[in-house]
C-alpha cells in the first residue's frame, strides 16, 4: 500500500479484531476470529476505498451513472439498440451495475494479497480473508446501486412480479461465479503481475461479448449465424446471471434467459451456466488454497 498511514490504519484495525477474537471461547474461537476479521478487514476496505476523495462514498453511485449514460446515449439513442420499451433505461442500469460489481471485486480482489503481503506477515489469520473482503466491500457498493435502480424502476412505472423473490438467489449465483475467478486470479497475479494488464483487457472484450449494454434481443433479431451465436452467450455464467435478475427483477415479459430461449429437452444446455458457475468456484477454492502457503515466499 503506498500511503504508510493507510497501512497503519489498516493494521491496527485488524490487531484489534484479531485481539477481541482471542477472547472468544475455544470451541468457537477459529470461525468467530475470522468472522470478525474480516468484518474488519470490509469496513477498513470499504473506508479506504474513497480516502482522499471529495464526494467519498457517492461515487460508488455516480460512476454506474455516468456509464449508463454514455451507453444510453451511445447504443440506445445514437445506434438504435434497444428492445423499445419504457423500462429499458431500468435494464441497462441493472446490467451496467451488476457488471461493475464483477469487475470491482475481480480488479480488487486479484491485487488484494500482494497489496496486504506485509499485512499477512505481521497478522495471522487465513489469506483467503482478504479476498473475500475485497469481493464483499464491492457488494457493499452493489447493493447501494441496487437501491439506485430501484429507484429508477419507480420513476419507469416497473411492475414487479413475484420473481423478485429470486433475485437474492441470483445475485448469490454471480458473487459466487466473482469470487472463484478472483481467487484464482489473486494466485496468478502472487505469481505474474501482468495478470492485471491482461485481466484489464479481458473484462471488456468480456462486456462487449454479454447482452449488457446492448439488448439480447438486437442480437437475436439479425439473421444468419450473429443470431444463432445470440444463444451461446448466455452459456457465459456472468451474462445468463445477470439476465437473470434483470428478468425476475424488471422485465421478465422482455428479458430473455437461457430458461425460455431453450426448449425443455435441451435441458443439459440449461444447467451450463450453473455447472460452469460451480465448477470455477471451488476451482478456485482449490487454487487458492493449494497455493496460500506459498504466497510470502513469492511476494
Amino acid at each position: 500500500m503506498g500511503d504508510p498511514l493507510l497501512f497503519f490504519v489498516m493494521i491496527s484495525s485488524v490487531k484489534r479484531a484479531h485481539a477481541a477474537a482471542k477472547a472468544i471461547k475455544p470451541s468457537t474461537s477459529k470461525i468467530r476470529r475470522n468472522w470478525i476479521i474480516l468484518k474488519a478487514l470490509v469496513h477498513t476496505d470499504f473506508k479506504l476505498r474513497y480516502q482522499g476523495s471529495f464526494l467519498g462514498v457517492i461515487w460508488s453511485v455516480l460512476e454506474p451513472l455516468m456509464m449508463f449514460a454514455v451507453m444510453y446515449v451511445v447504443f440506445a439513442k445514437f445506434l438504435r439498440m434497444s428492445d423499445g420499451t419504457r423500462t429499458y433505461p431500468v435494464v441497462l442500469l441493472l446490467g451496467i451495475s451488476s457488471w461493475q460489481f464483477v469487475t470491482d471485486s475481480t480488479n480488487v480482489g486479484l491485487r488484494s494479497i500482494v497489496d496486504r503481503g506485509d499485512m499477512l506477515r505481521k497478522v495471522h489469520f487465513p489469506n483467503y480473508i482478504v479476498v473475500v473482503a475485497a469481493t464483499m466491500g464491492a457488494l457493499i457498493t452493489y447493493g447501494i446501486n441496487l437501491g439506485v435502480v430501484l429507484i429508477f424502476a419507480f420513476a419507469y412505472r416497473v411492475d414487479f412480479t413475484w420473481r423478485v423473490v429470486l433475485v437474492p438467489l441470483n445475485i448469490i449465483e454471480l458473487y459466487c461465479v466473482t469470487l472463484g475467478l478472483t481467487l484464482i486470479m489473486a494466485t496468478m497475479y502472487a505469481y505474474y503481475r501482468d495478470i492485471a494488464h491482461i485481466w484489464d483487457v479481458l473484462q471488456q472484450v468480456i462486456m462487449y461479448g454479454m447482452p449488457i449494454v446492448y439488448p439480447l434481443s438486437y442480437v437475436l433479431r439479425r439473421r444468419g449465424i450473429v443470431g444463432k451465436l445470440g444463444k451461446l452467450e448466455l452459456l457465459n455464467p456472468f451474462a445468463q446471471f445477470i439476465q437473470d435478475i434483470r428478468h425476475n427483477l424488471i422485465a421478465p415479459a422482455t428479458q430473455q434467459t437461457i430458461w425460455n430461449l431453450f426448449p425443455n429437452s435441451l435441458w443439459y444446455v440449461k444447467a451450463v451456466p450453473i455447472l460452469l458457475m460451480l465448477i470455477l468456484f471451488f476451482l478456485g477454492i482449490f487454487v487458492f488454497s493449494k497455493n496460500s502457503k506459498r504466497f510470502a515466499e513469492v511476494m
